[in-house]
C-alpha cells in the first residue's frame, strides 16, 4: 500500500474498536459509547453531530455490540444518507442501512406490497404539481405559479399531518393555519387530486409513508418481520420529523427502546410541511430513562459568528427557545460579522446582489464571494436578483433556476411568442400560451 493510500482521501480503517473513538471530544465520545436504551443528542450547528453518530454506529458494530444489518439510520436527504454510508465504510462498519424516511419506506413497500395488497405497486408520481394544476382546473380554478406551489405545499402538509380532504377545513381552523386559499376550496382541490391519482394508478411521496404505515398497522405479521430485521434505530435531524414520519418510526421501533435521535429544536426548517420540534422536545417525556448528551463545541464558526448566533437565538420565544443550546466556538478569532435587516426576502436578495456587484467592482475576485442560503427553494429570488444586477454566478449543489427543464421550456414558448411580434393569431392565443407556461412551471 502506497503512502498516497493513507491520505485524507483514503483514510485508513481504524484497526480496533477503541481506535474508532480516537479524535472524538468528550461529549462526542459519550454519544459513541451510549449504545443501549433511548439516547437523545442535542447538537448545535457545527458541533460534529454526524461524526458522533457515525462513530457511535461504527464502534457498536466493530465491538460486536450491534449487528450491522440490524441497524437502520434515517436521515432527511439522500446526500446525507450517502455521506453517512461513506463515513461508516471508512470506519470499517459496512452493511448498515442509512436511508431517508421515504427511501426506507419505499423499499419496504415494494417488498411487502404483493403480500399485503397484491399486484404491482402503483407508479410513483415524480412531480405532483402538474396533477395539482389539473385538479384545480377541474375545480374551475386557475392558479398562477406561486399559488400552485402554495396549494401543492398545503396538500403535502395535510397528508403528513394525516388530514383527509373532508377534515382539512377543521384542521386549518384548529391549528390557526394561514391557508393559501379558502379551506373549503382547497379541500375540493385536494379531494380531486386524490381522485386523479386513483384514476391513474399513481402515488406520491407522501403516499409512500401513508401506505407503509397502513400496512404495518394492519398486518402484524409484516410489522413483526420488519422489527425482526431492525433492532437499533438512529434518526438524524429529529427536529424536522413530521407527525407521519413519527408514526412510521413508532411502528418500526415497536415496544423497544433502542432508539437514538439527534437534533436541535432551534434548527427546524420544515415546519411549513408539518414538521415540528415537539417530538424532540417531548423525547424525554416519552422516554423517561433516556440518556441526554449536549454537543455545544462549535468547530465550524469563529467566536464572533457564534456570539452573534447565540445573541440572535436568545431573542427567540417558545418551547424551542427554552431548550436552545449556547454554543462555544473552538476556532481562532476572526473578523466581526456585519449584518443588516430587510423587510422581506426580495429586498434582501436585491441588496445582496448590489453588494456582490460592488465588491467585484472594487477588485474582489468573484470566486471569493459566496451567498449561502438554508434551503434550495430560496435560490430563485437570489438568482433573479443577481441576473438583474448583471452578476454572473455559479450554483453549487442544485440546478440553476434558469437551466431547469421546465423553465427552459417556458422560456422557449415566451421567446417564440415575442419573435412573432404583432401576429394577431398568436395574440389571440395569448391566454392559451399563459396556461402552457403555468403548466410547465
Amino acid at each position: 500500500m502506497t503512502a498516497a493510500t493513507h491520505s485524507t482521501l483514503f483514510p485508513q480503517v481504524p484497526e480496533t474498536p477503541d481506535a474508532v473513538l480516537d479524535g472524538l471530544d468528550p461529549e462526542q465520545r459519550e454519544v459513541a459509547l451510549a449504545l443501549h436504551g433511548p439516547v437523545c443528542v442535542l447538537a448545535g450547528a457545527g458541533t460534529g453531530k454526524t461524526r458522533a453518530i457515525t462513530h457511535r454506529i461504527a464502534y457498536g458494530v466493530r465491538a460486536g455490540i450491534l449487528q450491522p444489518a440490524a441497524v437502520l439510520a434515517v436521515t432527511f436527504t439522500n446526500r446525507a444518507a450517502g455521506e453517512m454510508r461513506g463515513r461508516l465504510r471508512q470506519l470499517g462498519a459496512t452493511g448498515v442501512q442509512a436511508r431517508t424516511f421515504h427511501s426506507a419506506a419505499l423499499r419496504q413497500l415494494q417488498y411487502f406490497w404483493p403480500k399485503a395488497v397484491g399486484g404491482e405497486l402503483p407508479r410513483l408520481l415524480e412531480r405532483k404539481v402538474q396533477l395539482v394544476a389539473e385538479a384545480a382546473a377541474r375545480c374551475e380554478l386557475r392558479l398562477d405559479r406561486n399559488e400552485l406551489r402554495d396549494v401543492t405545499g398545503e396538500i403535502e402538509w395535510a397528508k403528513v399531518t394525516q388530514t383527509v380532504p373532508a377534515d382539512y377545513p377543521a384542521a386549518v381552523a384548529k391549528t390557526q393555519r394561514d391557508a393559501p386559499r379558502d379551506p373549503a376550496v382547497l379541500a375540493q382541490i385536494y379531494s380531486t387530486y386524490e381522485q386523479l391519482k386513483r384514476d391513474r394508478s399513481v402515488i406520491d411521496f407522501e403516499d409512500v409513508l401513508l401506505l407503509t404505515v397502513g400496512i404495518l398497522q394492519d398486518r402484524h405479521d409484516i410489522a413483526d418481520h420488519v422489527r425482526g430485521q431492525y433492532q437499533h434505530f438512529v434518526v438524524d435531524e429529529y427536529q424536522d420529523v413530521s407527525p407521519l414520519q413519527q408514526r412510521l418510526l413508532d411502528l418500526w421501533v415497536g415496544d423497544r427502546d433502542n432508539l437514538c435521535v439527534v437534533g436541535d429544536a432551534s434548527q427546524t426548517i420544515y415546519s411549513f410541511t408539518g414538521a415540528t420540534p415537539d417530538h424532540l422536545l417531548n423525547f424525554r417525556t416519552r422516554h423517561p430513562g433516556a440518556t441526554v448528551v449536549k454537543l455545544v463545541r462549535d468547530y465550524r464558526s469563529t467566536p464572533q459568528v457564534v456570539h452573534l448566533a447565540n445573541g440572535l437565538l436568545s431573542q427567540a420565544r417558545g418551547r424551542a427557545a427554552d431548550h436552545r443550546l449556547e454554543l462555544v466556538s473552538q476556532r481562532d478569532k476572526g473578523p466581526e460579522p456585519v449584518y443588516a435587516e430587510y423587510p422581506d426576502e426580495p429586498h434582501e436578495a436585491e441588496a445582496t446582489a448590489r453588494r456582490v456587484r460592488d465588491l467585484i467592482a472594487a477588485g474582489v475576485r468573484a470566486g471569493e464571494i459566496a451567498i449561502l442560503y438554508r434551503v434550495n427553494s430560496q435560490s430563485e429570488v437570489y438568482e433573479q436578483a443577481l441576473a438583474d444586477a448583471g452578476v454572473p454566478y455559479q450554483l453549487r449543489g442544485a440546478e440553476r433556476f434558469f437551466e431547469r427543464a421546465e423553465v427552459r421550456e417556458a422560456g422557449t414558448a415566451l421567446r417564440g411568442a415575442a419573435r412573432a411580434g404583432r401576429n394577431d393569431s398568436l395574440l389571440d392565443g395569448a391566454e392559451d400560451l399563459a396556461a402552457q407556461v403555468r403548466a410547465v412551471l
